[in-house]
């Protein structure tokens, strides 16, 4: 399959226990007992705090002056205790049902229908399986990285540092970050569920990660974006661009530029089509109407996205995971001017300032704001959402206002047709 790494397709579920990827992980567990705890969190996710988070974004330096407070990478990611790493017998475990997922499935149900097939024979019964869902990694030349292009907000180049042949970005945190080693992966998360149809009316969901983080480990794996899909039964598939790899950096890469979401998402349909099993349904897929999830440092895409992207009018619904770190004036912008799609802001103590602030902004224009998730998302639905302080930022994918809010919010928008109507579908129509 052109563009994918047959390593890393949950389908073939058979020889998953003995792919490269787990023996990586198998060595990984070894290789964590003789490291120290602080590289280990580093390595699961650490995002940096909120300053960091708020790069690239106006007046974050005025900001960054006037606060009085700076949450660290220990308020918001603490150090487990030992019970949170080894539970007790009696205890469960997300990754249980994770092994149970891998784990070989039963023989796929066989159905019969008739064929037509060039003999003397009209018809001939022949059986054809169901179709299994698919995660894999596609690598795309529109996604965010690597990027030559400039910084919006200073005009400067994006990679400001060099050493020799290398070049790199110094962060807003001052921390450098080579091209080769976090802005140079061009891969993208992409989840076909087994239930999806492409002649039913349909969504598609681009996750935008936090910071600290990659694909494998942390989308896939600890924040389960692609199982949350699945079982939310809405006819849904997925598309997550990997960010900086592994940093405490929000850049957006070629998000940054006018129309670099749209072509983000128009080369996409060719990928999905084919993932899907019919080429033919990429003008299917080039029509689907898209809902935007970002989490925590992915607030940075998301904005962009919705202000230069290209395509906001397609964007039907966008999903904030304790996220509000900036660039306020984008969202209201958009949520002003597309009242045929939904919003949804829930954060923690974390982002409450800035949370309440948009909340504000919004109020002024005379957008109607509720602050509860009870009911169905409609169009031009506009939700905040305060989480207790027992919810920690590192799982708030996971653990929000609910368990698996991503799935929440797709089942809540499921509920109202007019979210995810086709726009154009001549594929289901022939």
């Amino acid at each position: 399959m052109v563009g994918a790494n047959p390593k890393f397709q949950i389908a073939d579920r058979a020889n998953r226990a003995t792919s490269p990827v787990v023996s990586r992980r198998l060595r990984w567990h070894w290789a964590a007992l003789v490291v120290p705890l602080s590289f280990v969190l580093v390595q699961c996710g650490k995002a940096p705090n909120a300053d960091m988070l708020a790069a690239n974004t106006e007046g974050a330096k005025s900001r960054a002056r006037s606060q009085t407070s700076i949450d660290t990478f220990d308020d918001r990611f603490p150090s487990p205790q030992f019970a949170d790493r080894f539970p007790t017998a009696h205890e469960s475990l997300p990754q249980v049902q994770r092994q149970v997922a891998l784990a070989p499935q039963p023989p796929r149900t066989v159905r019969t229908e008739p064929v037509r097939v060039a003999s003397l024979t009209q018809t001939l019964t022949l059986p054809r399986t169901e179709r299994e869902e698919l995660t894999t990694l596609v690598s795309m030349k529109s996604s965010a990285f690597p990027y030559a292009g400039t910084n919006p907000r200073s005009e400067e180049p994006f990679l400001n540092i060099s050493k020799g042949d290398r070049k790199g970005h110094r962060s807003y945190g001052g921390r450098v970050y080579w091209q080769d080693e976090t802005y140079n992966d061009s891969r993208v998360l992409v989840h076909v569920p087994e239930t999806f149809d492409v002649r039913k009316p349909g969504v598609i969901v681009v996750f935008f990660h936090g910071n600290g983080a990659t694909l494998e480990r942390d989308v896939r794996d600890r924040q389960l974006v692609p199982q949350q899909i699945s079982d939310s039964g809405v006819n849904a598939v997925l598309l997550a661009p990997q960010l900086a790899v592994n940093a405490a950096d929000s850049s957006a890469g070629k998000f940054w530029q006018p129309g670099g979401f749209k072509r983000f998402i128009d080369e996409s349909a060719s990928h999905l089509a084919r993932l899907y099993g019919d080429p033919k349904s990429a003008q299917t897929f080039a029509n689907l109407p898209i809902v935007i999830v970002g989490y925590s440092g992915g607030f940075l895409p998301t904005a962009w996205s919705l202000e230069v992207g290209g395509i906001p009018n397609r964007v039907r619904g966008v999903f904030l995971l304790d996220a509000v770190y900036g660039e306020l004036d984008k969202f209201a912008s958009w949520i002003e001017k597309n009242r045929t799609g939904f919003f949804v802001s829930s954060y923690t103590r974390y982002t409450k300032r800035h949370d309440q602030e948009l909340m504000q902004m919004l109020r002024d224009k005379g957008v109607t704001v509720t602050e509860s998730m009870d009911g169905p998302l409609r169009p031009g639905s506009v939700v905040f959402v305060q989480t207790p302080d027992g919810v920690t930022h590192r799982d708030y994918v996971t653990q929000a206002w609910t368990e698996h809010p991503v799935r929440d919010v797709l089942v809540k928008m499921a509920a109202t047709p007019a979210l995810t109507r086709v726009a154009s579908a001549p594929y289901a129509n022939r």
